[in-house]
């Protein structure tokens, strides 16, 4: 994912000045958007450019073209476009984008919100876009004034000519400054000159979402409204055969029953009686050979894999010759399960057709593929599309779906209404649905030298590919190899002269995507706790360890001695506590985390996270913080529970009670130090996640002696009579 990473994070900014189509943020200086696309967009106000509309009240309204989640982008985003245009910060409005070319995401054809770079990719271009619309502005009024230009300035909301004591706001000058050529190359700020980059400045979003008047697509009532549920398939890949309505159609609130690509669609005049109609269904499926999938029976298939020559992903030396001619080396096998998304708010949108436009309000991250997969099924052109993105419940990747599957079986359902349909999958249909973090194993040999360092490291990867059939394809999957399988392994950052990594991608009909922070969920956990395991054999403390490993990498050794120090790594634990230290790069960053855990009642107990991040300059600290407490909340989550598995081809796991995520009383302490950097900013929504499985298991091995070699540690037996390190 590292590469995918770079693509998306790094444009060309004379194309950008030039006003690319491929443009990184997708502002194209002098770029008006159709009246079609903007139809339905609660914007008012002179648009200055794509981004900047200024109402005549002095309003400025953004347009964010990366989706609110939860993660607080609508208020970085807003900083970004807020310090170059010089406006006052109380008068900044945000409001979702349209779908358009203007706000694809760098380097693509599409605008979405995944990869953890919507700060990073935006940090110049939307910095561009505020100057671009204040030079504008400037522009206009030393035009009225009949002055020069640079004898004007622009500051809180209004220009001023300091030579005369003139000063005309920003609504009085929008009019007139939307019709003005953009600049080609408008100056931006030294960052000595920031006053609201850098700050923790409230989001703009707390309001609305403490008042409830935050509208999520769950909350959306369109006139004559109904709502659908649909019965689903019972296993991957089965096939409806037939179904009898007679039941569901006499329960109260029934409209109508409906066939679908997916399933049988119950709408009603409300959720409930659509979700208890749908139970009174009779249906008969073709499952196929799905009703032969069984996790056990994958685990045994993919431990086999790992054994087998597979694709080569990275080959550095002979690490082969080196394994062959080591005395003792150690080698280890690792599982890691499928995981569902567990977003708090089930899937869910609402859809409305007329003869020639389709609106869809939907809390999406992935709108120009969704609009495009709606196009295709409700059979018009995608212009004739509106995507209206609300708030989300969280995503995690799970709403930037490669297939559009709750979209498309929405549109399915109101092409056979004549009024509009909000489909609403329940927790069930959510959990039971597909498309998890794949199901993983690994398999990794090494051998060390006189002075305990490794010589050698031969890593096998049996995971199912993520970007297969995607959008990211072209450029994520070469030679055979997913990148986002081995990214975290096969750019390894330890010095290892003889590295050969190699991946195996079966063909498993359960559905798979991206996952937050996607193959770094699994590579992180195996990597950190082998290179732990691997101290514990050369007899040496695995901070000192990673140290001698990474005397080349200045930001891995800067979050570590940050993380040790605020954690009193050197001092000693609690009775009955262990600590334990994992690194990890993601997504342009790293993140140092040392877990403090004890075991109660033979489970583990996580007291205390010490997190240390290197993300480059960060826009808002406070929410640098926050996501990676969420990022570690969520790994926990995952470490200590999360697994989603399969007998006779059926999902398990239906809710909360079977698939459990941490709860208040699991939550640790946790405390995040940022790493002071002038750098451009790099991502934080996932780096947080995955380094503390490891650092948890490796505080559980030194404090058991038992090393966790599968997840979620349920499944694991901590006896703790042995004490390590």
């Amino acid at each position: 994912m590292k590469r995918i990473t770079e693509q998306l994070t790094r444009p060309d900014r004379r194309e950008f000045i030039q006003g690319s189509a491929a443009v990184a943020g997708g502002l194209m200086l002098g770029f008006r958007l159709p009246a079609r696309a903007m139809a339905g967009t609660d914007v008012s106000g002179a648009a200055v450019n794509a981004f900047v509309h200024v109402g005549a009240d002095d309003r400025v309204t953004l347009l964010i073209h990366k989706a609110e989640m939860g993660q607080g982008v609508y208020t970085a985003l807003a900083q970004l476009i807020a310090e170059e245009l010089e406006c006052d910060w109380s008068q900044i409005h945000v409001t979702g984008a349209p779908v358009a070319a203007a706000y694809n995401h760098p380097g693509t054809s599409v605008q979405f919100t995944g990869g953890s770079t919507s700060v990073a990719a935006s940090w110049e271009p939307l910095r561009i876009a505020g100057a671009a619309a204040r030079t504008m502005l400037v522009t206009a009024a030393a035009a009225t004034w009949g002055v020069p230009a640079d004898e004007c300035r622009a500051a809180r909301g209004r220009v001023l000519h300091p030579a005369s004591g003139r000063a005309m706001r920003y609504g009085e000058l929008a009019p007139k400054a939307a019709q003005l050529e953009p600049p080609s190359k408008p100056t931006l700020k030294a960052p000595g000159e920031f006053r609201i980059i850098g700050r923790t400045l409230p989001r703009l979003d707390s309001r609305a979402k403490t008042d409830g008047t935050a509208v999520f697509s769950i909350d959306v009532r369109r006139p004559n409204q109904v709502v659908a549920a649909v019965a689903h398939a019972p296993r991957f890949g089965a096939k409806l055969v037939s179904f009898n309505a007679e039941a569901a159609r006499e329960r109260p609130g029934v409209i109508e029953v409906l066939r679908v690509a997916n399933g049988v669609a119950i709408v009603a005049r409300d959720s409930w009686s659509a979700l208890a109609a749908r139970d009174a269904l009779e249906v008969r499926w073709d499952e196929g050979s799905g009703a032969r999938l069984d996790t056990e029976h994958l685990r045994s298939e993919f431990r086999e894999l790992a054994k087998a020559p597979g694709a080569i992903a990275r080959a550095t030396g002979d690490a082969s010759a080196a394994l062959a001619v080591a005395s003792d080396p150690l080698t280890a096998a690792y599982e890691l399960p499928y995981l569902a998304h567990a977003a708090m708010e089930p899937l869910n949108c609402v859809v409305e057709i007329t003869d020639d436009r389709c609106d869809i309000w939907a809390g999406t991250q992935y709108q120009s593929e969704d609009r495009n997969a709606a196009a295709k099924a409700a059979g018009l052109r995608a212009d004739q599309v509106h995507i209206h993105t609300t708030y989300m419940g969280g995503g995690f990747g799970r709403r930037a779906n490669p297939a559009s599957d709750y979209i498309v079986e929405a549109v399915e359902i109101a092409l056979q209404l004549d009024r509009p349909v909000q489909l609403l999958w329940s927790r069930e249909d959510d959990m039971q649905g597909g498309w998890y973090r794949p199901q993983v194993c690994h398999r990794v040999s090494a051998s060390l030298s006189s002075d305990g360092m490794p010589v050698a490291w031969h890593q096998v990867i049996v995971s199912q590919s993520v970007l297969g059939g995607t959008t990211f394809e072209s450029f994520g999957v070469k030679d055979g190899i997913d990148i986002s399988s081995v990214e975290g392994a096969a750019d390894l950052p330890y010095a290892v002269p003889n590295l050969h990594v190699e991946l195996h991608s079966p063909q498993v009909p359960v559905p798979v995507q991206w996952w937050r922070s996607v193959g770094h969920s699994h590579t992180a956990f195996v990597v950190e706790t082998f290179i732990d395991e691997l101290a514990q054999r050369a007899a040496q403390d695995p901070l000192d360890y990673r140290r001698r490993l990474l005397s080349a990498s200045p930001r891995h050794l800067a979050v570590l001695e940050l993380a040790a120090q605020r954690s009193g790594w050197d001092a000693p634990a609690l009775a009955g506590q262990a600590r334990g230290i994992a690194v990890h790069e993601s997504f342009g960053s790293v993140v140092a985390e040392v877990a403090e855990v004890s075991l109660v009642d033979g489970r583990p107990r996580v007291h205390r996270v010490v997190c240390a991040v290197h993300c480059g300059r960060a826009v808002n600290p406070g929410q640098v913080a926050a996501q990676i407490e969420s990022g570690v909340l969520y790994g926990l989550s995952a470490a200590l529970y999360g697994e989603i598995t399969l007998v006779d081809g059926a999902v398990v796991q239906r809710n909360f009670d079977s698939y459990r995520v941490a709860r208040l009383s699991d939550a640790p302490v946790i405390e995040v130090h940022i790493v002071p950097s002038d750098d451009a900013p790099t991502g934080v929504g996932e780096p947080g996640t995955p380094p503390i499985a490891p650092a948890v298991a490796n505080a559980l091995a030194r404090l058991t002696g038992v090393r966790a070699r599968r997840l979620p540690l349920a499944h694991v037996q901590f006896d703790g009579s042995k004490q390590i390190g």
